[in-house]
């Protein structure tokens, strides 16, 4: 298969399948590899715990990534970069030959700076677990299982639901940490929307 054809077929798949996700679940992400279930940490303020309550945490994850196979661990943003816009005001002031809006620039740049800091520990981390069908377990009884077990090692835990798993995948895909909402199908509000004003 060459090139073009390769170009061809890649235009005509959807974003799910581009994305390598076969359909999402109240509770999952389904892929051709398996079903994976996201658990989502709140993780402790290390800056305020003793040498030894940090090795217990240390300690806790290492017993929890010992215990199973089919977990991984994903660190990712739940804030906004401003990176570009910093090097953005830098190269205006460079060029700003006006001294009141040099300084207006400048204090733009600080602004964001201090945004930045004020952020600085907004991280998101998850534990991502390959959903295997265990016997006759219901699905709900497994994650509550799982939850438990990561939640008995200490860790503040909760499944990753419907919007938060479209919430990850928009931070993970487009850095996307503004949007509250997000549509199951493009324009789903707008119909709804539209069919409340006409009723």
């Amino acid at each position: 298969m060459n090139r073009t054809q390769k170009k061809e077929i890649r235009q005509r798949q959807s974003t799910r399948q581009l994305m390598g996700i076969d359909r999402l679940t109240d509770y999952s992400v389904k892929t051709p590899k398996g079903e994976l279930v996201f658990f989502l940490v709140r993780p402790d303020n290390l800056s305020v715990l003793s040498g030894e309550g940090i090795g217990s945490r240390v300690r806790a994850l290492m017993e929890l990534l010992r215990g199973t196979e089919v977990v991984t661990l994903r660190a990712m943003d739940s804030r906004e970069s401003f990176e570009q816009n910093k090097i953005y005001y830098l190269q205006r002031m460079e060029e700003e030959s006006n001294p009141a809006i040099r300084s207006l620039l400048r204090k733009d740049r600080a602004y964001l700076d201090e945004i930045q800091t004020l952020t600085a520990s907004a991280r998101e981390f998850a534990f991502v677990y390959s959903l295997e069908r265990q016997g006759n377990e219901s699905v709900e009884a497994q994650l509550t299982r799982m939850e438990k077990d990561i939640r008995d090692r200490g860790f503040h835990v909760r499944v990753a639901r419907d919007q938060d798993l479209k919430r990850l995948l928009a931070v993970y895909y487009q850095q996307d940490v503004t949007t509250e909402y997000f549509e199951s199908i493009d324009g789903e509000r707008t119909v709804s929307d539209n069919a409340e004003n006409d009723g």
